[in-house]
């Protein structure tokens, strides 16, 4: 299926519009995309001024908790063995809490994932004869194989017990508040909510939907456990889920909350009795989050955590800046540039095997770690189509460094996240677009 470039962006002899088909890198040059490029600078600086001032509010709050948590250079340091009275430790996780607005926090640096995270707090809550409900469809791969809906993976909460069932979204995906209704019930033990997308074209659940349903869940049945998967969208908006009522959030240090700095670790904040709950799935029952050695690289994590507002914003506006960009070529993104967010992920409709394969080779021609490497589909572990994946991040897998991946299916819908430096995202695009559209 074409499209067609806008007037403006033709080169100077073209009397018509170009369509994109074969040999149309003949008729695109540099001057051509830098030229969009400008044009989108103008237009998105708007929308960059209210995610600066988002970011100031978030950067202040992160400050605050700094300050009242008197951390102190000692703080930045490791330790070993069990981590008895690790104090840097235990003042990392009070920042956490007071950040997240939540009574405690479990951060720690041998959470290998946000799955990890998650997976602490659905097997440190749920119980036998328990059901899980979510309520936004079906959640991501992994998280399947960890419900044990989709691939058998051993350990898995089916085989201790623990039901599923989840309420779709209604064809304009908003919440099926009748249905949800209608699902919670005497065995609902905990819901499960997703604030981003995932690889679905489903839209991302903000702060203010969200509140509207945990109130909702509450009205139903107020012992429900609310759990978030937080991945992607820390200190995007002006509070956490945790402040607006949720029970427990989970996510990766390696996204967001690291600021692009700490190299490892996942993080459960929410209510006391519930991190501990979730703390004492991570070592044992009885030890919990009392011990566990801080990691040498300890004062990378209160590092990232401060600049993470800063680095959030720079990928936002990377994001804003690339649906523009994309939107300016014909292609349907989601979200618009000028839509509110609540994660840092922009999805845009490729329409094609060979473009989404080649946008992913432009963002990764365009990394400062393996701009040489060719990404290719593969099969990977959790999903169940191939996936194609460019990240030429220093630390590996982290998606709050620009990153482009998808599943190789149709429609064929990339989803670009992260960006340490908005100029990055920015040649980037112009990268993946010459690679795309020249093919």
């Amino acid at each position: 299926m074409g499209f067609v470039l806008y007037p403006q962006f033709l080169v100077p002899d073209s009397q018509f519009p170009i369509t994109i088909c074969s040999g149309v890198n003949t008729l695109l040059t540099d001057h051509n995309l830098l030229d969009l490029a400008e044009e989108v600078e103008k237009e998105a600086r708007p929308i960059y001024q209210k995610i600066e001032k988002t970011a100031f509010c978030n950067q202040q709050r992160v400050l605050d908790a700094f300050r009242r948590a008197r951390v102190s250079d000692f703080h930045l340091k490791g330790s070993t063995g069990y981590g008895y009275g690790d104090q840097g430790r235990e003042t990392l996780e009070r920042v956490y809490a007071e950040v997240f607005g939540a009574e405690k926090a479990l951060v720690r640096g041998q959470i290998v994932s946000g799955t990890h995270a998650l997976a602490l707090c659905f097997f440190g809550i749920l119980r036998p004869g328990d059901e899980l409900l979510a309520v936004q469809g079906q959640p991501y791969d992994t998280l399947q194989a960890i419900i044990g809906t989709a691939k058998k993976a051993p350990g898995n909460l089916r085989e201790w017990g623990v039901s599923y069932r989840q309420v779709e979204l209604l064809p304009d995906g908003t919440p099926d508040w009748a249905g949800i209704a209608g699902a919670v019930s005497d065995r609902t033990r905990m819901v499960f909510l997703q604030r981003s997308r995932g690889y679905t074209n489903r839209p991302s659940l903000n702060l203010q939907e969200m509140k509207k349903l945990i109130s909702f869940l509450k009205s139903r049945k107020p012992d429900v456990v609310v759990c978030v998967d937080n991945c992607y969208g820390e200190f995007v908006e002006d509070a956490e889920p945790p402040a607006i009522g949720a029970d427990l959030a989970a996510g990766s240090l390696i996204k967001n909350p690291g600021g692009g700095l700490a190299p490892g670790g996942g993080y459960v904040v929410g209510q006391a009795r519930y991190v501990e709950m979730a703390a004492s799935r991570w070592t044992a029952p009885g030890i919990g989050g009392e011990v566990g050695p801080a990691p040498e690289f300890q004062r990378l994590l209160f590092q990232g955590l401060f600049i993470a507002p800063h680095v959030v914003a720079e990928a936002l506006k990377g994001a804003v800046f690339a649906a523009r960009f994309c939107e300016r070529l014909g292609f349907a993104v989601s979200p618009s540039y000028r839509e509110e967010r609540t994660d840092i992920i922009q999805e845009i409709t490729l329409g094609s095997r060979e473009r989404l394969l080649a946008f992913c080779r432009g963002i990764q021609s365009a990394s400062p770690v393996d701009a040489h490497v060719r990404p290719e589909p593969a099969p990977l572990p959790g999903y169940s189509d191939p996936v194609i994946m460019a990240a030429g991040t220093f630390v590996q897998g982290a998606s709050l460094e620009l990153s482009a991946d998808a599943p190789v299916k149709e429609p064929y819908r990339v989803y670009l996240q992260g960006g340490l430096t908005k100029e990055h995202v920015t040649l980037a695009v112009i990268s993946a677009a010459k690679e795309m559209l020249g093919k």
